[in-house]
């Protein structure tokens, strides 16, 4: 029997998250459900419905798990817990500082209600959480660095559209080149936030807006903005479409440390991604975690998990049979 997936949200992610569940041969999709009116919304997924996200409580017992790909700054803390009184879940929020009270209320809702909900998921956090785990634990006597991009951060873009008087924008992360030459050099920099990245914003005004305030508000958004070096470019909708049209990221994830008995031989290790689409990779991951959530749930888990909680042969298609012959 195919896992059952529904879909909450229908942007860049909610159709990644339907492409990468066409590649994945034990799945299957059976529902959108949106904010607007279904009727408006077109999937690529003939079998399956689209719905008003009112009518999600008449869909207990026909999906397996829910994705949700709303974002982070104020979807997510609403939701996840929400409908993780309903449904297992896996979501992928983002504000990394946020993710302890977030894991807090999700676990609250899905252990009274006896569902798995994983958060979190995703390039990073989520896969890069897991090589900062491996590589410290490896290399407890060193130091870990991660740089992202240059590249298109949707829960920064998506903050930035959330802001009165913002029509669309994007936002890119661009390491600091120097920083990033450091580190391979062995170095063991110690650098803060605003010396690792800087965040270069392209936004298109709503007719009559104030940009010198949007502009303060976005430099001064805690958890976004206001820890970087950040330029502001105000742009015409044409302009972005014509330049900024594309979802690429990727990023570096390192940890350069010592072994030998005094510490006298240098290790380092790096995980890299390079990715033509940032919001397709991010489902791709998100929707091997739905495998996991749904291989939890019918062993009897609930509660909230991240990924640093589940083992890598829930995520794959393999038995462990496969496993062990192909891959360890």
């Amino acid at each position: 029997m195919s896992i059952r997936i529904g879909i909450i949200g229908y942007g860049n992610l909610g159709r990644g998250v339907e492409c990468a569940i066409r590649q994945s041969s034990d799945m299957e999709l059976k529902a959108v459900f949106t904010r607007r009116n279904p009727e408006s919304v077109k999937i690529l997924t003939e079998s399956a419905a689209v719905r008003h996200i009112d009518d999600i409580k008449n869909w207990q017992g026909e999906i397996d798990v829910m994705i949700l790909c709303g974002g982070s700054a104020t979807d997510l803390p609403v939701q996840t817990p929400k409908y993780a009184s309903m449904f297992n879940v896996v979501d992928s929020f983002d504000t990394h500082a946020r993710i302890p009270e977030h894991f807090a209320n999700v676990d609250a809702a899905a252990q009274a209600s006896g569902k798995v909900g994983i958060i979190s998921v995703g390039w990073d956090p989520g896969m890069f959480s897991l090589n900062r785990l491996y590589a410290g634990a490896v290399l407890p006597s060193g130091n870990d660095y991660t740089f992202w991009g240059k590249g298109v951060s949707q829960g920064h873009s998506d903050a930035i559209r959330r802001i009165p008087g913002v029509k669309n924008a994007k936002q890119y992360t661009v390491p600091v080149e120097e920083a990033l030459a450091s580190v391979r050099a062995g170095e063991n920099p110690s650098l803060t936030t605003r010396q690792k990245h800087t965040r270069e914003c392209f936004v298109v005004l709503e007719e009559g807006a104030n940009a010198g305030e949007i502009e303060n508000t976005i430099k001064t958004m805690p958890n976004y903005f206001a820890d970087y070096d950040t330029t502001v470019h105000f742009i015409t909708e044409d302009e972005l479409i014509k330049n900024h049209s594309g979802i690429p990221h990727g990023g570096f994830v390192m940890r350069s440390g010592k072994t030998g008995w005094e510490g006298e031989h240098n290790a380092f290790i790096e995980y890299s991604l390079k990715l033509d689409s940032n919001p397709e990779f991010t489902s791709s991951v998100i929707v091997c975690y739905a495998r996991a959530a749904y291989r939890l749930s019918k062993e009897g888990e609930k509660g909230c998990k991240t990924v640093f909680d589940i083992a890598p042969k829930y995520l794959s298609l393999m038995t462990d049979d496969e496993m062990r012959a192909k891959l360890l």
